[in-house]
């Protein structure tokens, strides 16, 4: 059996990250999203792999290659111009002959679902398996109604509260046969201007078609949506890491926990780290820094001395100064933190803390959160950065500055003063 990934998306909610990436590519515990999907495909039996591509596809098909490192032989498809998930996946219709599996590309979840799947589709006699999962917020995924016998009678996406009574989300995989393509010929753009894969879904409920309901356990699946779930997909990931130290361990360092340190990796002395956590090739720490649980450090990072690290993503060759604080935050590559920068991750008022996406600012639910920072930032010594704050791409915060609002990439925020020089007498 073939699987299609659906990997063309801008991924424009989670700037700055995307700016110079593609989201599949974003790289959490030293692997791409995508990677994890990829291995859990192998993992299940699958041989071959179509990834739809489009934004920054280039950096995509040079990562995996043809997919010998998975296992799999992985062919390519351009989306083109953008046009919703059902017009991606017609793109694929010529090199798909039978049954397939569908996934999204921005998801993590336990390489077993894929086996159930398949499992499932070869024992009841349906038309198609989509997965779903209980949710607290229906109005943002798209929402499943089911009958006695979990068949699906409608699928609504993105409904008001008022307009359904399910509260389980459409969990981004499927397998269907080959009439899906056929019913995604038959629909229209929807408002957005879009060929909804959810449109061709309803015309197969409609023919009487069986498209089955599988339900996932919400612990079994994270949906990469906006940049703190990032955090909560390392942590998803970290959780399911086991102690592996391969690295340099120095006399008075002390770990806790699942901990990962690759071969090249160095923690000096006086360090204390508390898994899980993950150290990638060249990560040197320390001396005298304290990392907390669910904290990913990646290749070549430096964290200076009597720094703390806690909930946080840093990404490749980035350097945190000595005397530094980070705090539930997703910093990128190449940054470099001046010595004594503070990433503040909880509010004064104790209030859950808000962020902009797409420049509409949303109760993000945590009461943590410090901020999200592009590639190629630099801090000032002593700059703070207030919780939910943005810093886009190759910008410069300077000496003693305090980040209030977002900052937009190829920027500076610096403090004015006026130095009075006056005699001594």
């Amino acid at each position: 059996m073939k699987a299609i990934i659906l990997a063309a998306g801008a991924g424009t909610r989670l700037n700055p990250i995307t700016e110079n990436r593609p989201k599949p590519l974003i790289k959490i515990s030293g692997k791409p999203i995508l990677e994890y999907t990829l291995e859990a495909l192998s993992y299940s039996g699958i041989n071959e792999t179509i990834i739809v591509t489009n934004y920054k596809e280039e950096a995509i098909r040079k990562y995996f290659g043809d997919g010998r490192k998975y296992h799999l032989k992985i062919r390519y498809k351009t989306q083109g111009k953008m046009k919703g998930t059902g017009h991606a996946l017609g793109k694929t219709e010529s090199l798909i002959k039978d049954n397939f599996i569908l996934i999204y590309g921005d998801l993590l979840f336990s390489p077993e679902i894929i086996k159930k799947i398949i499992n499932k589709f070869n024992t009841k006699k349906v038309d198609g398996i989509i997965t779903v999962t209980s949710v607290k917020n229906p109005e943002k995924y798209g929402i499943v109604e089911i009958d006695k016998r979990n068949n699906i009678t409608k699928i609504i996406e993105k409904p008001e509260p008022q307009n359904t009574k399910s509260n389980l989300a459409n969990a981004g995989l499927y397998l269907f046969s080959q009439e899906i393509f056929d019913k995604i010929k038959q629909i229209n753009p929807s408002i957005r201007g879009e060929y909804e894969l959810t449109d061709a879904i309803s015309l197969f409920i409609k023919d009487s078609k069986k498209i089955l309901a599988l339900q996932i356990n919400d612990d079994d699946w994270i949906d990469i949506a906006r940049p703190w779930d990032l955090l909560e997909a390392n942590r998803w990931i970290l959780e399911r890491t086991k102690t592996k130290t391969l690295g340099t361990i120095e006399k008075g360092s002390y770990l806790i926990g699942p901990v990962t340190v690759a071969k090249t990796a160095r923690i000096r002395s006086g360090a204390y780290i508390e898994g899980p956590a993950f150290f990638d090739e060249g990560a040197d720490i320390g001396p005298n820094c304290c990392i907390r649980p669910f904290t990913s450090i990646g290749k070549n990072v430096r964290i200076g001395n009597a720094c703390e690290i806690k909930n946080s993503i840093i990404m490749d060759n980035t350097h945190v100064g000595h005397l530094s604080y980070v705090g539930d935050s997703v910093i990128c590559e190449r940054c470099n933190l001046g010595a004594g920068s503070i990433i503040a991750n909880y509010r004064f008022d104790s209030k859950s803390v808000k962020m902009k996406v797409k420049n509409i600012l949303i109760d993000t639910k945590r009461r943590k959160l410090g901020a999200i920072i592009g590639d190629d930032v630099k801090t000032g010594i002593h700059a703070v950065l207030l919780p939910g704050v943005k810093v886009g791409n190759n910008s410069w915060i300077g000496v003693k500055y305090v980040v209030e609002r977002d900052l937009p990439s190829n920027s500076y925020a610096i403090l004015k003063q006026n130095q009075k020089n006056l005699k001594k007498k």
